[in-house]
């Protein structure tokens, strides 16, 4: 009988077993990371008046303007640019983002339902915490190839036209104009101030999330015993291992150099499988800010 499972112990890619438990993880990422969003929403930034941007930022001013539900709004701001990206980006992205924008929609309405976990406080705190779950929420979104829609879509577009503004400064522009707009509407300057803090702390715990937890190391070991600690690497920690073409300037003597990405984590495993098999080898560790592909974080075709 032919295995479906890899010698890595996951689904082989491309069986139905492989995509049946890429669904899953994505949707529980997705359900996840929408429901820890909208709580940031629900609880700390809107009930403070705080629009840290994008289009929960405009839907956060309807609402105090109209009384309009937050959540519904959401959705409706982003039907033009959904129809707009799904002409020009495409529409395996857009499906992804629909479904999570959907899923914050219903998810920020429900959680208004129940007002008394609404934080209504020291607004430091309401947009320091509110930072925080929505960074963790969106990073957990973006790690599965998607986002909520709003500022990333709108980027997206206006990249297509103008490709030569980087893309952080061009979400950053969209998101001022709505603060902007924030602190015009509620005649406060305190709410454009920690609306900036909450779109900071956001970005930071975003980025800590998307290349802290996928960073890691590469090393290069230069040693006579390549095919024992090679084979130990592979067995005990199962990274993936390129062996490279060397020559000793000195010795003049041709040597295979082992290469392998590993996590932080797994670093002193490592040096300790090297130490056992050869104490003199020659061992350079390399901080690499994001290593992308089998055993790390996948290559996302649609980013």
């Amino acid at each position: 009988m032919k295995s479906i499972f890899s010698p890595a112990g996951g689904p082989i890619p491309g069986t139905k077993a492989a995509k049946i438990r890429e669904f899953v993880t994505d949707a529980a990422y997705y359900i996840a990371g929408t429901v820890v969003y909208s709580a940031s929403v629900s609880v700390f930034t809107a009930p403070n008046e705080i629009a840290p941007g994008g289009a929960t930022g405009i839907a956060t001013i309807l609402h105090y303007a109209f009384g309009l539900p937050i959540g519904v709004m959401i959705f409706v701001l982003n039907i033009p640019l959904f129809a707009l990206a799904m002409k020009k980006i495409g529409w395996k992205f857009i499906a992804k983002t629909v479904l999570c924008t959907a899923l914050v929609s219903v998810f920020v309405d429900l959680f208004s339902l129940l007002p008394q976990y609404e934080y209504k406080g020291n607004l430091l705190l309401a947009s320091l915490y509110g930072g925080i779950l929505s960074g963790a929420g969106l990073a957990l979104v973006f790690l599965r190839g998607a986002t909520t829609g709003g500022t990333d879509v709108a980027s997206k577009l206006l990249r297509l036209k103008y490709p030569h503004v980087p893309m952080g400064r061009m979400m950053m522009s969209i998101d001022c104009v709505i603060v902007l707009a924030a602190a015009l509407y509620f005649k406060d300057v305190n709410a454009a101030l920690y609306a900036l803090i909450t779109i900071f702390v956001s970005s930071k715990i975003i980025d800590s999330i998307l290349y802290g937890a996928d960073n890691g190391r590469v090393v290069m070991i230069v040693t006579d015993y390549v095919k024992e600690i090679a084979d130990d690497i592979s067995a005990e920690i199962s990274r993936g291992i390129t062996l490279l073409k060397g020559r000793g300037y000195y010795s003049g003597s041709d040597k295979e150099v082992i290469m392998c990405a590993v996590r932080r984590q797994e670093t002193p495993q490592l040096r300790a499988i090297v130490r056992r098999r050869d104490p003199s080898a020659f061992i350079i560790m390399c901080e690499a800010g994001e290593v992308i592909g089998e055993g790390f974080k996948p290559i996302n075709k649609e980013d």
